[in-house]
């Protein structure tokens, strides 16, 4: 392959400008057409190009503030009470990065949301609280701080807090701005509560244990039928995956959340992953195609993203750009550190997007700006 990425070459547009040229060029626009030279080098860039920039979100800075939202409006009011985090540059389509929207929802104990649905695919980390739950379809499930939960797309699903239970925050990811791109999206809004058609937990307890499948179950749906991956199975399984696999140089042990009949992405349009960087890990850097919003679910570490330095701890939220250089760190020399993330790679993957890089110079590490 040709690594000399300059326009001033044999196929890249290299027309000049002329007066007739532009005549012709002002001739076209009254049609609504154009001369594709006009605009090829910049519509079909020398390798991948984000129009994303990396951010970090400090919880200890925003939680005041999603707490505060619990005081102005209600959950009815709001129709959905969340503080969203939007990319300096993806405002006009309130996305965090890429085609990825995210935000931190609060639901006080006695609060529920009504029963909604949408194309957009839904996620839900569970960041502080007692009691509460969702309702995806007729199923009730329960959530504990840093589950996992999926509402796919078209699922009827709603929130609340048990009111014996505690003030519960969680991050909501979503693909809205991509299904908005693709001018798919709809929503519906469910007449009163949804019924209970089973069990409570009746997914996560049917679906997500012991690496069992029901021989008796059929399921036709093209999401994962467990709704919820619980922590405190997570997490053992980092721990003994730590035991017997060899440290990733870039992600230490990185896990995938996996739908458990195909063992593929939770969704179709959003994935999600949990890694462990064990004690004192340093992380050589890596770019690839797709984007990335984490969230530190445990421990203290930095991340260098296109060579700025990220300082993070336990609930803080930032987000990988696509094809952006990316290296992780953990800070701790005795405690390991977790990364929850959630991602387009279901999208980028199916279509043949996915492509890598790794970093060779300066042993593998980026330079910090």
């Amino acid at each position: 392959m040709n690594e000399n990425h300059s326009d001033n070459q044999i196929g890249r547009a290299r027309v000049q400008d002329t007066p007739e040229l532009e005549a012709y060029y002002k001739e076209l626009e009254t049609l609504g057409a154009g001369a594709l030279w006009t605009v090829a080098n910049d519509i079909e860039p020398w390798e991948p190009r984000s129009s994303s920039v990396p951010m970090l979100w400090k919880y200890d800075d925003l939680r005041e503030l999603v707490l505060k939202s619990s005081e102005l409006v209600t959950p009815e009011q709001a129709g959905r009470r969340v503080v969203y985090l939007v990319n300096d540059k993806r405002k006009d389509v309130s996305a965090a990065v890429g085609w990825l929207y995210t935000g931190i929802q609060v639901t006080r104990p006695g609060e529920s949301t009504s029963a909604h649905k949408h194309k957009a695919s839904a996620l839900r980390f569970i960041m502080e609280g007692e009691g509460g739950y969702t309702v995806v379809d007729g199923n009730k499930i329960t959530f504990e701080v840093n589950d996992f939960v999926i509402t796919p797309n078209s699922t009827w699903h709603e929130h609340g807090v048990d009111a014996n239970g505690k003030t519960c925050i969680w991050q909501d990811g979503l693909d809205i701005p991509l299904v908005n791109a693709l001018e798919a999206n709809d929503y519906a809004v469910y007449d009163g509560k949804q019924p209970l058609d089973f069990p409570v937990n009746y997914s996560p307890i049917t679906y997500g244990t012991s690496g069992f499948i029901p021989a008796d179950k059929v399921w036709d749906k093209p999401y994962s039928p467990l709704f919820k991956y619980s922590w405190k199975t997570v997490y053992p399984a980092l721990l003994e995956a730590v035991k017997v696999n060899e440290i990733n140089p870039f992600d230490g042990i990185l896990m995938h959340y996996s739908n458990p009949l195909t063992g593929g992405h939770v969704m179709q349009t959003m994935g999600a992953s949990m890694q462990l960087l064990p004690a004192n890990f340093k992380g050589k850097a890596h770019k690839h195609t797709g984007s990335f919003v984490y969230q530190c679910a445990k421990g203290i570490g930095y991340s260098i993203i296109n060579g700025k330095r990220f300082d993070w701890k336990e609930r803080d939220i930032f987000c990988v750009p696509s094809w952006a250089w990316h290296e992780h760190h953990n800070l701790s020399k005795t405690e390991d550190a977790c990364l929850f993330s959630f991602n387009d790679l279901p999208v980028i993957e199916k279509l043949g997007l996915y492509q890598s890089r790794e970093l060779e110079e300066n042993n593998g590490n980026q330079k910090i700006e």
